[in-house]
């Protein structure tokens, strides 16, 4: 197992993300299968990749919160910042490889609930992980673990999961990986996240999730949950929130939890979804098949924005359904357009 901080993933991104955008414009010039070595037209000659392309995933669902998976290019209306987009590319994404991060809350709150955790996660990486697809297992208590970097090894990540272990309690005065000033440190929710995105996800390309168990509760981070939200949109990765609460533990303590509105913004924010684990109606094994459809059954959707100014700001998205007002698409907020990194 290996403690991180927020400086001790430092990556090397000059000349990665260039190729991550060269790759992304590969991909988005393809209607479906994985991304060619090499882009020629009938002659041989090499075709100038566009790398302004702006990649958008996105699911789309009823009012009875049923998946739709039959959409066409002309079925959305697009526009950034209120302006009209066209959509360039557009394809039905269900065998493009992904890149997961699974983090897991394992502060003192979570303390009955690691083992079910644990079994549930085992499952989901033996039927998610497919030929090219990815993840890594980070945990988060007193501070961030990362348990299992990026493997396509599901029997490497379920050993990962099997030597979890009860991260809580309260570190002292600026003790441990992460420093935090003078705030006692329980669950560093958002650091953890933070780190998923920024150090771990931020240099990969494709489709990219960070799939978040915790009762929402933050004690103690350094970074706040608008830095993590904004860590995740610019590394373009998509928070599905799974809220799983010891009721009984909240009781013991005298109080409440208070972290589903910032576990659901997250998600939201990022084109993720948030779902509420009920042992009896919705268990985690089934919150878990619940995820693993919505990631298979996804669009995904490219332009070349009007604006092409690279000023590092933000850039709202507005995705819409023109052909049936009820259908809801579920996609990111926005983007940073961030300037090539020279």
């Amino acid at each position: 197992m290996k403690t991180f901080s927020l400086s001790s993933l430092s990556l090397s991104l000059g000349s990665l993300f260039v190729l991550s955008f060269v790759l992304i414009g590969l991909h988005a010039q393809q209607t479906s299968g994985p991304p060619p070595q090499k882009v020629e037209d009938d002659n041989g000659d090499a075709i100038k990749v566009d790398v302004d392309v702006v990649n958008l995933y996105c699911s789309v669902r009823t009012k009875q919160n049923s998946l739709i998976s039959t959409m066409e290019k002309g079925d959305f209306d697009l526009s950034e910042d209120g302006t009209k987009q066209t959509i360039k590319y557009f394809t039905r994404e269900t065998d493009l490889p992904l890149t997961i991060g699974l983090l897991v809350d394992v502060s003192n709150s979570q303390r009955n609930l690691i083992e079910v955790e644990r079994r549930a996660a085992s499952s989901f990486f033996t039927s998610v992980l497919k030929k090219k697809d990815v993840a890594f297992l980070l945990s988060f208590g007193a501070d961030a673990n990362l348990d299992q970097d990026l493997t396509g090894s599901a029997n490497l990540l379920q050993e990962a999961l099997r030597r979890m272990k009860l991260n809580g309690g309260f570190a002292g005065l600026n003790s441990g990986p992460v420093p935090t000033m003078s705030k006692a440190r329980g669950t560093v929710l958002y650091d953890a996240v933070f780190l998923a995105a920024n150090d771990m996800l931020a240099k990969e390309v494709g489709r990219k999730a960070i799939i978040l168990i915790t009762d929402g509760d933050d004690e103690g981070s350094r970074e706040s949950e608008k830095s993590a939200i904004e860590a995740a949109q610019k590394a373009d990765a998509i928070i599905y929130g799974i809220l799983y609460v010891d009721r009984q533990f909240y009781r013991g303590m005298g109080g409440g939890y208070s972290g589903e509105g910032s576990l659901k913004r997250m998600a939201e924010e990022t084109g993720g979804r948030l779902f509420q684990v009920d042992e009896r109606k919705n268990p985690l094994d089934a919150v878990f098949n619940q995820i693993q459809q919505e990631m298979r059954t996804q669009y995904a959707i490219g332009y070349t924005p009007t604006n092409s100014t690279k000023d590092g700001s933000f850039r709202k998205i507005d995705l819409r359904a023109s052909t049936n007002k009820d259908l809801k698409v579920q996609v990111r907020k926005g983007y940073y357009a961030l300037p090539p990194i020279q």
